[in-house]
């Protein structure tokens, strides 16, 4: 595994914590070997210690000496700038020699954990000093990381570039989300149990929530934000990957070409915004001064470094969006994303449709709740269902209780990055999780309307919600125009 970029934080944060919990659960072969690249010059002994108290602070109580002392045997430096032709033929010959000192097979795994546009330039260079090339014994991948372009125009110019030194099936666009198991246990719920699968449509469904709620603001990332924004940097890449699996039909099996082929059809299926229902479906805001619900008061986002003190730049954006197929027809989906909310969470929401009253109506009974399917995807993974009861006494009442399971109360805190998975299933080649060149294009272009309005249309009542607050009062409104709520969790008191 080549690392370009070994001295950034994600490398420290991340990439090298999730290798320590590989090796923790037995999961990375003796013939393995890390090599990290980046322009500092350090020993291989150097570039083990620079990193040793982030990747132990970052893996906390599950540190063990003795893992972190088998790990480093295989963790190797090698200083170059990655945009000279040189570093190339120096990481050649530093390959062959690490193949034959930790019969490593000239299987080569490479993670650009450097800003997107290096991507391009590194493949080339990969690709002219040979690396990339395959034969019958041994394979070359590349994961790359988010943001894959930031519009349909530029996503396809990436492709295009990644694929003059690459196959599509070399490629590997990483999302830390699919990474997540309560993400891959959407498809065990819906698919290895008999009682959802028949519920999971239109006759059943009212409507679904997807949320991706951040109690942060953009800190350090002022500059990127400025560019980006919650729409372009949260919807394509991660919350409509979500949606893909949660609104799938059943693969013929787990090869990761039947399962991107489902989601691709899912996004085939999403209305795109006109730009009239822009106006309607689509919801932006930007936060201005508050507090937290911990009694923290934090500034504007137009106070963040980096920011322009008059920016019209969105750190909020919700959508409602459709499909037209069989399985989904009519059914909304909710999508929104945000900083500075009142809480930290993803979680995926699916109401069930209201039961009639009829059998009620002489009853006290004045409303039937819905019944309502969370799965949360952070913090405490799991998933709760709630429905209703009787409440005990002599009169009928109705009362929602929860039905909720915990993966920490049935297997434990496993220790875990978000990258484990991932970068283990790219070691075997199982790219189930990671996205196509299709799927990333087809995301841009779902988002595309609503981005050309909101830059034809710049905000004009920006900031427009609080620090601590569940977003602009617009979000609101677009479900309850439609007679519908969002689900909020409660709050630190």
């Amino acid at each position: 595994m080549i690392i370009f970029g070994a001295g950034g934080d994600l490398t420290k944060r991340k990439l090298i914590p999730a290798l320590f919990y590989l090796r923790q659960g037995g999961l990375l072969p003796d013939s393995f070997a890390v090599l990290g690249l980046d322009r500092l010059e350090m020993t291989d002994e150097s570039f083990r210690d620079s990193i040793a108290d982030t990747v132990k602070q970052h893996v906390g109580a599950a540190w063990d000496e003795g893992i972190w002392a088998k790990l480093c045997e295989h963790l190797h430096y090698m200083q170059g700038n990655i945009m000279e032709e040189v570093t190339y033929r120096a990481l050649c010959e530093r390959l062959s020699r690490l193949d034959a000192e930790r019969g490593t097979e000239r299987n080569y795994l490479f993670y650009l954990a450097v800003p997107p546009r290096l991507f391009p330039d590194i493949t080339r260079h990969l690709g002219s000093a040979g690396l990339t090339t395959e034969s019958e014994n041994d394979w070359r991948r590349v994961i790359i990381e988010k943001p894959f372009g930031n519009d349909v125009e530029s996503a396809k110019a990436l492709n295009g570039m990644l694929h003059e030194t690459l196959d599509e099936d070399q490629i590997y666009r990483i999302d830390h989300y699919l990474g997540k198991e309560t993400v891959q246990n959407i498809m065990v719920f819906r698919f290895a149990n008999g009682f959802i699968e028949p519920f999971w449509n239109r006759q059943h469904i009212d409507h679904v929530q997807i949320t991706v709620a951040e109690s942060v603001g953009v800190e350090h990332r002022g500059e990127y934000y400025e560019q980006a924004g919650a729409l372009r940097d949260m919807i394509p890449n991660h919350l409509l990957v979500l949606l893909g699996f949660l609104a799938m039909e059943p693969p013929n099996s787990f090869e990761s070409g039947a399962v991107r082929d489902e989601i691709n059809k899912v996004l085939d299926a999403i209305h795109p915004l006109t730009p009239e229902q822009v106006l309607t479906h689509a919801v932006r805001g930007q936060y201005g001064e508050g507090v937290m619900p911990s009694g923290e008061k934090v500034p504007a986002y137009r106070s963040s470094p980096g920011v322009s003190p008059t920016s019209g730049r969105e750190t909020y954006a919700a959508l409602k969006l459709t499909m037209d197929n069989w399985r989904w027809a009519g059914v909304p989906f909710y999508v929104r994303t945000g900083k500075r909310l009142a809480a930290q969470y993803t979680e995926i929401v699916i109401q069930y449709k209201r039961a009639p009253k009829i059998m009620f109506k002489n009853t006290d009974i004045e409303q039937m709740t819905p019944d309502m399917l969370v799965l949360r995807i952070q913090p405490n993974e799991g998933i709760q269902m709630s429905f209703g009861a009787k409440i005990p006494g002599p009169r009928m009442r109705v009362g929602t209780v929860n039905m909720d399971f915990c993966y920490a109360d049935y297997f434990g805190n496993a220790p875990a990055t978000g990258y484990e998975t991932l970068i283990y299933d790219c070691m075997n080649g199982d790219a189930t999780l990671f996205k196509h060149a299709d799927t990333v294009e087809k995301g841009w272009e779902i988002v595309e309307s609503v981005m050309d309005v909101w830059n034809a249309l710049p905000a004009r009542d920006f900031p427009n919600y609080a620090a601590g607050t569940w977003g602009p009062a617009a979000a609101g409104n677009l479900l309850k125009n439609d007679g519908r709520l969002w689900r909020h969790i409660k709050t630190p008191s």
